[in-house]
């Protein structure tokens, strides 16, 4: 809108110096033949411009960014990813690793990855893994030194590993105690502000933290962390990509939505080691 503007206002003040005009024919004064040997170039770059912009919104191509938390990169993202950017290899894919909520449309991301229960109401959400549940994990280092706990009011003599939310807040662990969803705020010796740094203060015996189940899964396999309080797991929503507007998807992000969903059984495969007995019947509210 502004360049045409400023376009009629540049025609209104040189209209007169840069045609040459008779009763049969119209040409260029002096000042016209300079003005298009300088104009050309950018025209013609306005011009290339104007087009790849239409070729970007006709097929994928272009720049796809993504912000998601950096837990789920290794367990989940980077499968996709690969796949993704063998099937589309005009689409270059930008990952931001960070646990911090951000404002996506502001931020210039074509869409976001997160837990499902950060997500805003107003967000188009696409599932990438079923409900998982919250465990809590320990060091079998840590627990040579203290007593298992078993029931949830032992966490008071624990240690207690913690996460800052992205508004600064310290998150209370969730629990279910039969059929009525608990919030515990726990203490303890450490403070983290993603998933992974939390996870390994925890294989170092540091103390108890709550993750949700994939993230410790590896850990739990070798032998660096046990899992505690498996009666009172809580049912998280799952993990899901989302992004503002249908009427605003560029066909890259078509694109990416289309492949997450056809490889969705390979996604689902993350909630596979679940024990079905721990997780059956169990909601977050």
């Amino acid at each position: 809108m502004a360049s045409a503007i400023w376009l009629a206002r540049f025609w209104c003040r040189s209209r007169k110096t840069l045609p040459l005009r008779t009763t049969r024919s119209v040409g260029l004064s002096e000042a016209g033949e300079r003005f298009h040997s300088r104009a050309k170039p950018a025209f013609e770059q306005l011009v290339a411009a104007s087009e790849v912009a239409r070729d970007l919104g006709q097929r994928p191509a272009g720049l796809l960014r993504l912000t998601v938390p950096r837990a789920v990169v290794p367990i989940l993202l980077e499968p996709l990813i690969a796949s993704f950017c063998q099937a589309y290899p005009e689409v270059e894919v930008e990952i931001a690793a960070s646990a911090d909520l951000v404002d996506i449309a502001a931020e210039g991301f074509d869409a976001g990855i997160r837990l499902g229960q950060f997500i805003e109401a107003d967000m188009i959400a696409v599932r990438l893994t079923p409900s998982l549940p919250l465990t809590v994990v320990s060091s079998p280092d840590y627990l040579r030194r203290r007593q298992r706990p078993e029931l949830i009011d032992d966490l008071r003599r624990h240690a207690c590993l913690r996460m800052r939310r992205s508004n600064g807040s310290i998150a209370p662990w969730s629990f279910v105690n039969g059929n009525e969803a608990v919030e515990v705020i726990v203490s303890g010796p450490f403070i983290a502000n993603d998933m992974p740094t939390m996870l390994g203060a925890a294989v170092e015996g540091l103390g108890l933290a709550q993750v949700p189940e994939p993230i410790a899964a590896g850990a739990v396999k070798a032998g660096k962390l046990v899992r505690v309080l498996e009666p009172f797991a809580p049912m998280a929503p799952g993990v899901f990509l989302y992004y503002p507007s249908r009427h605003q998807m560029m066909p890259k992000l078509r694109a990416f939505i289309d492949h997450v969903k056809s490889r969705s059984g390979a996604t689902n495969k993350i909630g596979s080691d679940i024990d079905d007995k721990r997780t059956r019947g169990r909601k977050m509210r």
